[in-house]
């Protein structure tokens, strides 16, 4: 059944401004503070919450990086100037887009810190009860702490529940060191999380799928594909028919994030075109549509058109906004597997394998690419359109250095990574806290 997280945790307040230096949404108030299970429930419920924040994966972090990418664009009738920014990927530090997303991800840490404090504390609750707790509190930390160093690269790494008005000027910390906490936290999570459960909260093979991706994008290819082969192996997950993946709660969906018509996605909103009362804020590029094979199922599960106008369905509940949107599924971990296979020069057949099995599901025939070079480049086309409009392509290209030969907006590594937001800037007092370089 799906949950519906539409709590208002009061004791945990939610906003939009410079999460790192401010200290109301950064602190537990003494007089609200948990004290029981019920507390600590209603405070894993609060960190989930973030992740619905329109300025997050209520829209703008799934909507930009197809957008800062090469499939989606701004129409000339669009409104956005952030969108436009991003579009054209001239992102200003003062850009309200990159600053919410700054907002909300460590928003969603900085709860799930103080919750963290907490468990320990409690005496209704069992060993295992906690250690179930803590997994999804360091679930949580880690998705947010990776969906962070993304888009930044190096970021202040948050683990201590801020108390007051300390700890909020904060320098920023390695790339590297950034991935070592995401993949402490996912790997005590996968440790100690139950193997089943609602697929809106965190599970052991939530975490172990996202550490897959972590690993993948750490360019640890050995580990990368040790995940993602027990997700295949002993996850339980299927693939479907690709028109009924976007249901929610699916087969394939490994983890997604749950909205309601009272905590709505405008996905929808924001891709569908103005006849029939979408914004229209963004739409799919002609190179896009272009990159889709004949007979691809793929193409009539991800694009509709009206009249001439190509637009996204994948999330297309444009009354409600209540579809939940899918952060991981069983179809990467085929393409996770074999790229990594593909970049310690494996097993050939392999990879040729799991390639063919998301194009079998599409209805195509098997990859010809034989050469280890040819079949990084068909598995980057896969992931194109197997992840069109989920908030990849970008990632995909800068991780692996191709932003600057494929995106004709892309002319230096510096645009890779945005720059730290102004807001940041001027508030955060540490030296520690410099611009990304070219802004």
């Amino acid at each position: 059944m799906k949950k519906l997280f539409i709590l208002i945790i009061t004791l945990l307040p939610l906003a939009s401004c410079d999460v790192l230096n401010v200290e109301s949404q950064s602190a537990v108030p003494e007089e609200k503070a948990i004290k029981d299970k019920k507390g600590i429930e209603k405070g894993i419920l609060g960190a989930y919450t973030s992740f619905q924040e329109l300025g997050y994966y209520g829209r703008s972090y799934i909507i930009f990086s197809d957008l800062a990418a090469d499939n989606l664009e701004q129409p000339v009738d669009g409104t956005a100037v952030s969108y436009t920014q991003i579009d054209n990927n001239v992102v200003l530090p003062e850009n309200a887009g990159i600053s919410d997303i700054w907002a909300a991800g460590y928003e969603g840490i900085n709860i799930a810190n103080n919750i963290i404090a907490k468990v320990p504390e409690m005496s209704d609750m069992t060993d295992e009860e906690k250690n179930q707790a803590l997994g999804e509190l360091y679930f949580i930390r880690a998705f947010n702490h990776f969906s962070l160093v993304n888009w930044f690269g190096a970021i202040p790494i948050k683990t201590q529940p801020t108390a007051g008005a300390t700890g909020l000027d904060v320098a920023r910390d390695p790339v590297a060191k950034v991935y070592d906490q995401i993949i402490a936290d996912l790997t005590f999570a996968e440790q100690n999380l139950s193997a089943g459960g609602t697929k809106v909260r965190a599970s052991k093979y939530a975490a172990t799928a996202l550490l897959a991706r972590v690993y993948l994008y750490k360019g640890d290819y050995a580990n990368a594909k040790t995940k993602a082969t027990d997700v295949i192996t002993n996850g339980g997950y299927d693939l479907l028919n690709y028109a009924d993946v976007f249901t929610d709660e699916s087969a394939e969906s490994i983890f997604e994030i749950d909205f309601t018509e009272l905590n709505r996605n405008r996905i929808a909103e924001y891709n569908f075109p103005k006849t029939l009362n979408g914004r229209r804020e963004v739409a799919p590029t002609a190179s896009l549509l272009a990159s889709y094979e004949a007979g691809d199922e793929r193409f009539s599960g991800s694009i509709a058109f009206s009249g001439t106008l190509a637009y996204a369905i994948k999330y297309d509940d444009l009354s409600l906004g209540a579809d939940n949107v899918i952060i991981l599924r069983l179809a990467e971990m085929y393409l996770i597997r074999a790229e990594a296979e593909a970049e310690l020069q494996g097993n050939v057949g392999n990879i040729q394998n799991d390639i063919n099995v998301i194009r079998t599901r599409a209805k195509l025939p098997d990859t010809p690419a034989s050469s280890f070079a040819d079949l990084l480049r068909a598995i980057e086309k896969e992931r194109r359109v197997e992840f069109a409009f989920e908030g990849q392509r970008w990632f995909d290209l800068v991780r692996t250095g191709r932003a600057v030969d494929v995106l004709l907006s892309v002319n230096n590594v510096n645009q890779t990574l945005w720059p730290i937001p102004l807001s940041e800037i001027l508030t955060n007092t540490n030296p520690g806290m410099s611009q990304n370089p070219g802004y």
